[in-house]
């Protein structure tokens, strides 16, 4: 069973649709950058801070390696995951990969107010987000397998037409359902 990679811009809902698509189809979600601070024994701000960006993409690179190796996984990756050429191997070659495409005012929007994610840590965060847009957008497109256009409908709307991209890829049997939806009919 091949896995499923989520690429986009941060803030675009990767790892929020992801966490739903795994639920729905009974399948591990992971989430490269939780991992990777895991790996790290620190949040990726800090080690940004300390070491700078090329060691991160290093490390970034090394897990994503290792978890598009997985079986029948549902995988989040970090906004920059496609910057390296063998993570954007890796990622398209053995996964079926979903671009989250999201504009960089929409996650301006939602991602106003945070303060974890280190490359929107500037002064005008908007320009840092249009200027990721056009830097990434050519390599998320390269490795997606297809786009979905986020927009602003609601979570459970995004997890419904990601599904049904994938069940028109043949990818999920349309009418599986997780052990405990089945139990729940059963009743």
């Amino acid at each position: 069973m091949i896995s499923i990679s989520l690429v986009g811009l941060p803030g675009g809902g990767k790892s929020t649709v992801g966490k739903s698509v795994a639920r729905r189809l009974n399948r591990k979600f992971f989430d490269s950058d939780h991992v990777i601070e895991e790996r790290i024994g620190t949040s990726i701000r800090s080690f940004f801070d300390q070491h700078g960006e090329a060691a991160f993409r290093d490390i970034e690179s090394s897990i994503i390696g290792e978890l598009t190796l997985m079986e029948g996984a549902v995988i989040a990756t970090g906004g920059g995951a496609v910057l390296r050429p063998e993570s954007r191997r890796f990622l398209r070659d053995r996964t079926h990969v979903v671009y989250l495409r999201t504009t960089p005012q929409e996650i301006f929007r939602r991602l106003r107010h945070d303060t974890q994610r280190p490359l929107l840590q500037v002064p005008d965060p908007l320009a840092k987000l249009r200027e990721l847009f056009n830097e990434r957008e050519p390599f998320y497109k390269e490795v997606a397998h297809f786009v979905i256009d986020t927009g602003r409908p609601s979570v459970p709307s995004l997890v419904n037409m990601l599904l049904m991209q994938l069940e028109l890829a043949g990818l999920v049997d349309p009418n599986f359902q997780p052990p405990s939806s089945k139990r729940s009919e059963e009743k």
